[in-house]
């Protein structure tokens, strides 16, 4: 794999389940000579996990008037923002969703990033009568035209996870999924783990393609590769 200690990264969506991995686990393996959390509020340092971390908070509201200097200078930025509309209504699903996740590669990219790794869902189409399908679509493409020199786009299935932030039926839901899970593990079922494995292998051994979409199954198989 390539070598990627020389560069330097940011994570968004930090705060959320697969973006606490995905910091953990590049602090861990050391594959960046610095790594941020840009978020909203700061992450709890439990036993120095977080030690070796800059974390930068901002205001999403005000992103591109009041925090561009906060993305400069990173290589690699990767972005695990997301809400839904349960949690947040359909305009605070918009906000947090589109809105933020487009200003954030926006200033990315102006900032100097040159891989982008977006965390999509299953199913995204911007031409969907979904909301939630539709709105993930549009910004897949809308992130096509910023010109990023390479764009990762990750649409994993349903996250298998244990929140800290307990959903209404999500623990019956995800115990429905067990037995698909277990028989068919890459049909419509990734865990978080995998999707923050798959990420940082995708960064240290990227493809030659300016553009790459990585389906449930392709997850799958990235995140197994040594």
């Amino acid at each position: 794999m390539e070598q990627t200690g020389e560069k330097t990264a940011f994570v968004v969506g930090g705060t959320g389940e697969t973006g606490k991995i995905l910091l953990q686990m590049l602090l861990e393996k050391n594959a960046f000579k610095q790594v941020a959390s840009i978020a909203r509020r700061e992450l709890e340092n439990k036993d120095n996990a977080y030690n070796n971390l800059e974390q930068v908070i901002v205001n999403f509201d005000k992103l591109e008037t009041d925090h561009a200097d906060a993305f400069k200078g990173y290589d690699v930025g990767f972005c695990c923002l997301g809400t839904t509309k349960g949690k947040s209504g359909t305009d605070g699903f918009i906000k947090v969703d589109h809105d933020y996740v487009m200003a954030v590669a926006r200033l990315a990219k102006a900032g100097g990033c040159k891989h982008f790794v977006l965390m999509s869902s299953m199913g995204a189409d911007a031409k969907s009568g979904m909301l939630y399908k539709k709105i993930k679509g549009q910004v897949e493409e809308e992130c096509k035209q910023v010109g990023f020199e390479k764009l990762s786009i990750f649409r994993p299935g349903v996250l298998l996870v244990d929140r800290e932030e307990r959903r209404a039926g999500e623990g019956v839901f995800r115990f429905m999924l067990k037995p698909v899970a277990w028989m068919f593990p890459t049909l419509i079922t990734t865990p978080i783990e995998m999707v923050a494995v798959a990420m940082i292998n995708n960064v240290q051994s990227p493809s030659n393609q300016s553009e790459e979409l990585l389906c449930n199954k392709e997850i799958h198989n990235l995140a197994t590769v040594k």
